[in-house]
């Protein structure tokens, strides 16, 4: 089978509702794909047809056959602070890593990282959080990563230019690739209206994919 391979200098940002609906209630027969509104028009038409022609869910779990086990904030928090000490050591501490169940894909991307200033006296200390949006507990590994290494690129570099996607590839080299299997997931997650890995999946995996080593 013909691989979906897109590498971009810089990735596009997600735009556009999340409304795949159309009226009458009816999905319509060619989907919007809104994940994918800013690729190219031909890759677009491609990822559609994979998608109505039932390739893009053996497509994926070929090249990710299992989700990771990282279930808890704890551990999530573990593997993000393990990447930040590999990778950037010198910047801003974490206060806190969380999955969160009220994080919009749509309005927060894949993931947010915000930035509290708290005066203590004649001092202003800036507390760094990073959410994760909680349906990404049920992906690959290499899913996970390239979020964690989204926001953790935005401890240094807040606008998504071109030194930001310099650091996210520094991080991650295929990060513009696995971006585009994301979206391409979340693609057929809507369309099919069910997630293609499950939690039992990681536990039956032997050691699973914990560490951050791969990818």
């Amino acid at each position: 089978m013909t691989g979906l391979h897109m590498a971009l200098h810089s990735s596009p940002k997600y735009s556009g509702a999340l409304n795949n609906t159309a009226p009458g209630g009816k999905p319509p027969c060619h989907p919007a794909l809104p994940y994918l509104s800013a690729y190219p028009a031909p890759l677009r038409e491609q990822a559609r047809q994979w998608l109505q022609q039932d390739k893009l869910e053996p497509w994926l779990l070929d090249k990710h056959p299992q989700p990771h086990d990282l279930r808890t904030d704890k551990a999530l928090y573990g593997y993000v602070a393990e990447l930040r000490s590999r990778y950037m050591r010198n910047a801003a501490q974490l206060q806190k890593v969380l999955y969160d169940s009220k994080l919009h894909v749509v309005h927060n991307a894949l993931g947010l990282h915000t930035r509290k200033a708290q005066v203590h006296g004649s001092r202003i200390n800036t507390r760094h959080e990073i959410r994760i949006a909680a349906l990404f507990k049920q992906t690959p590994e290499a899913f996970l990563r390239m979020i964690v290494v989204h926001e953790l690129a935005h401890l240094r570099e807040p606008e998504h230019d071109k030194a930001f996607y310099q650091l996210c590839t520094h991080m991650l080299p295929d990060y513009h690739q696995l971006e585009f299997e994301l979206r391409l997931y979340l693609s057929w997650s809507e369309h099919a209206g069910r997630s293609l890995w499950q939690p039992d999946q990681a536990a039956t995996a032997g050691s699973g994919t914990t560490t951050a080593e791969q990818s």
